[in-house]
């Protein structure tokens, strides 16, 4: 008899520990990722697709999360015409981001620290290029979305044209390094 309730104590701890973890797929075709890139003279912005999303809670509590970018869908949003192509195409080139080589990034978190009411800070592992660099941002969810904005460093994954911390010279022709990353996702 004590076998017998030690086993059912055992099972209803497991099914209630199981029950209270959820992954949430997020819904590729309705989160958008926005990008924006800086220069001396000026600025771009454009949209990368999510081949992948999930975020991870532990009793509604934001735990986990994995992201996969698809590099092959990046494109800007300013332009139009042949400068839109011609802009698009350098980006996807190994000037830029190689995405014949490198056709994903991904972003895995490490830490989730809770801020505030549906807020938290997130540390993770931001892939580019086949280079690994630990980021951190914050991230708020609402119901079934979420927003989060990171700021990324690209002379950390080796993209160099244009960086002055690769190059001397520049003058105004000058791409910054830091471009910001806005994801707005829904789960």
């Amino acid at each position: 008899m004590k076998t017998l309730v030690t086993t059912a104590l055992i099972a209803f701890a497991t099914f209630t520990a199981t029950a209270q973890k959820q992954t949430k797929t997020v819904h590729t075709d309705e989160s958008q990722l926005v990008w924006k890139g800086y220069k001396v003279t000026g600025s771009h912005e454009g949209t990368i697709a999510i081949q992948s999303g999930a975020l991870e809670f532990e009793n509604d509590v934001l735990v986990g999360g994995e992201f996969v970018v698809d590099m092959t869908t990046l494109g800007s949003t300013d332009l139009s015409g042949e400068y839109k192509d011609k802009l698009d195409g350098h980006l996807k080139s190994d000037d830029f981001f190689g995405v014949a080589t490198y056709p994903t990034a991904t972003l895995t978190f490490s830490k989730v620290t809770p801020t505030g009411k549906n807020a938290y800070q997130v540390q993770g592992d931001l892939t580019i290029k086949g280079r690994t660099n630990p980021v951190t941002f914050e991230l708020s969810v609402y119901g079934s979305k979420a927003n989060a904005a990171l700021k990324v460093d690209r002379a950390k994954y080796d993209v160099r044209y244009g960086s002055a911390s690769f190059f001397d010279n520049l003058k105004d022709k000058t791409i910054y390094d830091e471009f910001d990353l806005v994801a707005d996702l829904q789960f």
